[in-house]
């Protein structure tokens, strides 16, 4: 009785009288029910999260049950909805079913059948919350000083910042932009001996020369225009701590001789000062380029280089850890629903799928940015699709690139042949592939099973 006094139940009827009967006889099974004659009420209800489960007449006044239900998957696309017809033509029952009720009574109600319904949804409500409880309980498990993620990719990263955490003097975390790079030079930092010493950040591409060696070696007063008083730079500032330096490839050649003394050996001179400075400090680079090629280029000191690479380490990109994504949402949720005061419990699985299959130029940085706003923007307890940016809603399909192997095949063979190459990108994960590909486990078993079929009779003619 106490599982079912959790999973409340919104009874819409023609009448209020019909409604009420339906209540009454709902609650001496045991569930809470609120009863209504207003279709607009109800929904306002599932809108606001107080019913996901929901008991309406066919022919309500206003609004037809059909277009109640598409109104409230629209609003709620993980509501229930049993609708409640007077007749039986199997082909309302069908069409409510395929339009996505959760299933579809005639009167007289079969009560039995109603109660068992009602028990499956309410197992169903259970097993969900356990299951949220224990992904909240792996995220903790899975969180490393701000690193969110389980995918081998990921894990190399963590095994290797531990490894060399308590020993490095130069590091270089390479990796696209966006990929969490600073979050990786924080946990070098947090798992250091100098872990309690400051931990200063200078994003290299924001500054102009003159400003960026003021903001790193300091200044003293008169040292140039606006010079009012003496200050220390970061490496000062930071002096028994660490020092990270991010998009370090957009530094000019004249300040990576500068930041090559430093490296070498570990003393500064402020903007205008003769005096020689010795800073004991740990350094970390970061950048999104491929800093060979800019030494090839001549666009990168190659000594320079030698001596940060000494130690590297490689972020991966999101579309390299497309497994961490569904994680990674999770972590953005539970951040966002505190920062909003929201109570959003998660995403419905189209809007999933279509996070799953897309590419994620911006990498864990865009990631966070969609759910953010989708956080702000939703009036659900489900982020979806709606809610997406529009790039997300309506992806532009890739241009058919055309070659000299070219040739016209059927519509069947295309998607025979687009189901091997993401099945071959998942490493023949057939899970993750039916993720990608958005449709069920099943729908991709049996597309095997059809396939094997199809080559066992061409074996079979030969």
């Amino acid at each position: 009785m106490t599982g079912r006094r959790t999973l409340s139940v919104c009874v819409v009827g023609c009448e209020i009288q019909d409604a009420d009967s339906l209540g009454e006889n709902l609650e001496r099974m045991g569930y809470p029910a609120f009863t209504t004659a207003s279709p607009q009420e109800a929904l306002e209800r599932i809108g606001s999260g107080q019913n996901r489960v929901v008991l309406a007449e066919m022919g309500l006044d206003g609004m037809q049950g059909l277009e109640f239900l598409e109104r409230a998957l629209q609003i709620d696309p993980g509501a229930y909805v049993i609708l409640l017809g007077h007749s039986k033509p199997i082909e309302e029952a069908v069409a409510a079913i395929k339009q996505g009720a959760y299933d579809f009574l005639t009167r007289p109600i079969d009560w039995l059948r109603l109660e068992r319904t009602l028990e499956r949804l309410g197992e169903e409500f259970g097993r969900r919350a356990n299951i949220r409880d224990l992904e909240d309980r792996l995220l903790s498990h899975l969180e490393f000083h701000g690193i969110v993620g389980r995918s081998p990719a990921i894990i190399d990263v963590f095994e290797r910042v531990q490894k060399i955490a308590r020993h490095f003097r130069n590091v270089l975390v390479v990796g696209p932009t966006g990929s969490g790079k600073e979050l990786v030079a924080w946990a070098l930092h947090k798992l250091s001996p100098v872990a309690a010493q400051r931990f200063a950040v200078c994003n290299c591409s924001a500054l102009v020369d003159t400003l960026l060696e003021s903001q790193l070696f300091g200044h003293v007063r008169g040292a140039f225009t606006g010079a009012t008083d003496t200050r220390a730079g970061l490496f000062e500032y930071a002096n028994g701590g660490t020092v990270f330096l991010d998009e370090i490839g957009e530094m000019s050649l004249g300040m990576q001789s500068k930041l090559l003394r430093v490296i070498e050996n570990r003393e500064i001179q402020r903007v205008g000062s003769p005096e020689v400075r010795q800073v004991d400090v740990r350094l970390i680079a970061a950048t999104n380029r491929e800093l060979r090629s800019e030494v090839m280029a001549g666009r990168f000191r190659e000594d320079l280089f030698y001596r940060l690479s000494t130690l590297e380490i490689r972020v991966p990109s999101l579309v390299e850890r497309i497994e961490d994504v569904l994680l990674l949402v999770q972590f953005f949720l539970k951040k966002y629903n505190q920062a909003y005061g929201k109570t959003i419990r998660g995403l419905t699985r189209r809007a999933q799928a279509v996070l799953l299959r897309y590419h994620w130029p911006g990498n864990v940085r865009e990631l966070e940015n969609v759910i953010s706003s989708a956080c702000l923007t939703t009036e659900s307890n489900f982020v979806d699709i709606a809610d997406l940016p529009p790039h997300l809603q309506n992806p532009h399909p890739a241009a058919l690139e055309l070659d000299d192997t070219w040739r016209p095949v059927s519509l069947e063979e295309v998607r025979r042949q687009h189901i091997a190459r993401v099945l071959d990108f998942c490493a023949g994960n057939r899970v993750r592939a039916a993720q990608i590909l958005g449709i069920g486990r099943t729908s991709l078993y049996r597309h095997f099973q059809r396939e094997a079929r199809l080559k066992g009779k061409q074996q079979g003619k030969h």
